[in-house]
């Protein structure tokens, strides 16, 4: 079997959560690279809508670091501004989103503002920039996001971008007419959220991860599988996709 980075299988696992034909709103770093990643393998039909007003059907010529970098504006299909990219959005045609953040709960709230009280915080977050409106507009959202106690706590000092709030209903509650998150791609597994109580739960664990770290490194009591099943590794073939596209592993971690 091919050797891979943890961040690789992150990205394997972020990619096929991809369907062809999708439009994606396609974040910076390991979402990008997923999104690029399923247009190379199952899903070359994918669109990409990116924040600076960029919409291509077709993947960059050449590798990127970024979503600004010169080859992905090449022949792209669309060059606008943000403020164009995010009407999409809130017009209802994003089907998936990626998003990240500092804090997640069991009920996928997000926390980019702060840690501690907002008012005397003990840590100032970046915030928001267009993240908040991913998870409210989006027909759906995956958080990636590295997999620690101190990160995954049973409620975010505060919502930045909301998920399933205090539970079901939460968001018919609140207005949003759609979406929530669907997945958690974490360094130890993947996650999902269970339909009726809509609290995180563990779908596979990655190989070589043992269930207590994911006990011990989650702040809450989470139900595992007596023997979870393990997240398929990325492929030679998905391999040598997506190092085509960071060819240097300056997002994968292979520097």
């Amino acid at each position: 079997m091919a050797s891979y980075t943890s961040q690789e299988l992150m990205v394997t696992a972020a990619a096929r959560h991809v369907a062809d034909g999708e439009v994606v709103f396609v974040g910076m770093r390991l979402p990008l690279l997923g999104f690029l990643l399923a247009k190379g393998t199952h899903a070359p039909n994918a669109v990409g809508i990116f924040e600076l007003g960029i919409v291509r059907d077709s993947a960059a010529p050449a590798p990127i670091l970024t979503m600004g970098d010169l080859p992905n504006l090449y022949r792209a299909n669309w060059l606008a501004d943000t403020g164009d990219a995010m009407a999409l959005l809130q017009q209802g045609r994003v089907d998936l989103s990626f998003i990240g953040g500092a804090q997640v709960d069991l009920y996928g709230n997000l926390n980019t503002t702060c840690i501690g009280d907002l008012q005397l915080p003990e840590t100032r977050l970046p915030g928001s920039g267009g993240a908040c409106d991913l998870a409210c507009l989006a027909g759906r959202h995956i958080l990636i996001m590295a997999h620690q106690r101190r990160r995954f706590v049973p409620r975010v000092d505060y919502i930045t971008s909301p998920g399933y709030g205090d539970g079901p209903g939460w968001r018919r509650r609140m207005g949003l007419p759609r979406g929530g998150p669907s997945a958690v791609i974490t360094t130890l597994g993947c996650f999902s959220f269970d339909p009726r109580s809509r609290r995180m739960r563990l779908e596979t664990i990655h190989p070589g991860v043992a269930p207590e770290t994911i006990r011990s490194e989650t702040g809450w009591p989470i139900d595992l599988p007596e023997a979870p099943p393990e997240t398929t590794p990325p492929t030679e073939f998905e391999l040598k996709v997506l190092r085509r596209f960071d060819p240097q592993g300056y997002w994968t971690g292979r520097r």
